[in-house]
């Protein structure tokens, strides 16, 4: 996805479709690109709002560890990869309607949020968040950048790490510590910052801060941004790739054959975020 405005006749009232399905024991949302945007103005002006993206690496990480999974109950999920349409398409009989990868739909909210956003950076090596908030800052100047932390010596020390975001007056914190530590410090820790949303973004700020270069536009577009990575680290992602999505679509297989193709009124219900 390119970072463009969305078009005003796509944009529909996220309260008029709010499905939901459940995929080894995680609630994702099932939105397009615009409702999702929207989702995340109209709902943190009541309260925090907790972002995971789920693509199948994640999805095995809950399966093994139930502090995440139960985490995630709380947190808007959005769908990341072609490894969820494969589990939606067998469980539910259709695929997510738009790819909802935390890279590009970070770079896609800030470029179509009504709000003037803060922005907080915390995690990765010494030295990335800055870099990537200076990537931030020059792409999208109506935002302020509010502060940038990394996730080593600076998270040594969670009083300052947090006295620091809410003096930052910041209300988005992107969290870059990897599953399932980003999404488990956001659930434990996200009211404690001010911040309304709280996402966790994984290797964004590397990507970010061209530490790690992205997959060519026709790989993404082809789903197959994956390959790319593993083709660049394979001593890092080989397990996580060709085992896990094994062990993914083995898990989903097996949800399948214990509670059958799903329906929207029984896993996929309609509620709110």
């Amino acid at each position: 996805m390119s970072a463009t405005t969305l078009p005003v006749a796509e944009e529909r009232r996220v309260g008029e479709r709010r499905d939901r399905r459940r995929i080894l024991g995680v609630n994702v949302h099932a939105l397009t690109l615009a409702e999702a945007v929207e989702l995340l103005d109209e709902e943190a002006q009541q309260r925090c709002l907790k972002l995971a993206f789920a693509n199948a690496h994640m999805l095995n990480v809950a399966a093994r560890n139930n502090d995440l999974r139960r985490a995630l109950d709380s947190f808007v999920v959005f769908n990341d990869g072609v490894g969820l349409d494969i589990a939606s398409r067998l469980l539910y009989g259709r695929q997510f309607e738009d790819n909802l990868n935390g890279t590009d739909f970070i770079d896609q909210f800030l470029t179509n949020t009504r709000h003037t956003r803060r922005i907080f950076l915390l995690g990765g090596r010494p030295g990335v968040a800055q870099a990537a908030a200076e990537h931030l800052a020059g792409k999208h100047p109506r935002h302020v950048i509010a502060g940038a932390r990394d996730g080593y010596k600076e998270m040594a020390d969670l009083p300052a790490t947090l006295a620091a975001i809410r003096a930052s007056q910041a209300d988005v914190l992107l969290v870059a510590l990897g599953n399932p530590l980003q999404e488990l410090w956001l659930n434990e820790h996200l009211e404690a910052t001010g911040c309304r949303v709280g996402a966790g973004v994984g290797a964004l700020f590397d990507f970010m801060a061209g530490r790690v270069p992205r997959a060519p536009m026709w790989m993404r577009k082809a789903r197959l941004e994956w390959v790319y990575r593993l083709a660049k680290e394979p001593g890092r992602l080989w397990q996580r790739y060709l085992i896990g999505n094994f062990t993914f679509l083995w898990r989903v297989g097996g949800q399948w054959m214990t509670r059958g193709k799903s329906t929207p009124g029984v896993d996929g219900r309609r509620s709110a975020a």
